[in-house]
């Protein structure tokens, strides 16, 4: 039986350029100061890419293969949790659009091939949000949000 499938799409406005927005999602020593994460690849068709915590354990927390890439406009990689690396049914995409708006960039992420209802459909849709807002203040001001913070109890 084929397990349902789910996508989430997210789409934010960045006072920046396109090959900016490109470097902070592939550049590991940007990534990490507004994601907490280094995204670590050639970032060549095919090559493999690793989600690495950025602290002293430098643990490798997401995995996947490079699709699709056209910088400064396009990189699409595929997504999966390291413990579920070896399981292509696991796997989902995430597809990254970066377009030029009237002197601004139109930065589109869309997380596709999820499985509904499981933890990394969840995840995601908790985490994209706050990550995308962090990558905007960072490029905006300069200052990354907090990625880990938790909401205060009511």
């Amino acid at each position: 039986m084929t397990k349902e499938k789910t996508s989430f799409v997210y789409v934010t406005y960045i006072l920046s350029t396109p090959a900016k927005v490109f470097e902070a999602i592939t550049k590991p020593d940007v990534a990490r100061r507004y994601w907490g994460h280094e995204n670590v690849s050639d970032w060549n068709p095919g090559s493999k890419w690793e989600h690495v915590r950025a602290n002293d354990e430098r643990t490798v927390e997401l995995v996947g293969n490079v699709i699709d890439v056209s910088p400064p406009t396009r990189l699409v990689i595929s997504w999966a949790n390291a413990s579920q690396a070896a399981d292509p049914a696991s796997h989902s995409r995430v597809t990254f659009d970066i377009d030029e708006y009237e002197g601004m960039v139109r930065l589109t992420v869309s997380h596709d091939e999820l499985e509904a209802g499981s933890g990394m459909a969840n995840g995601i849709s908790k985490g994209w949000p706050i990550v995308l807002s962090s990558l905007k203040s960072f490029l905006e001001t300069g200052r990354a949000l907090d990625v880990f913070a938790k909401p205060k109890a009511a």
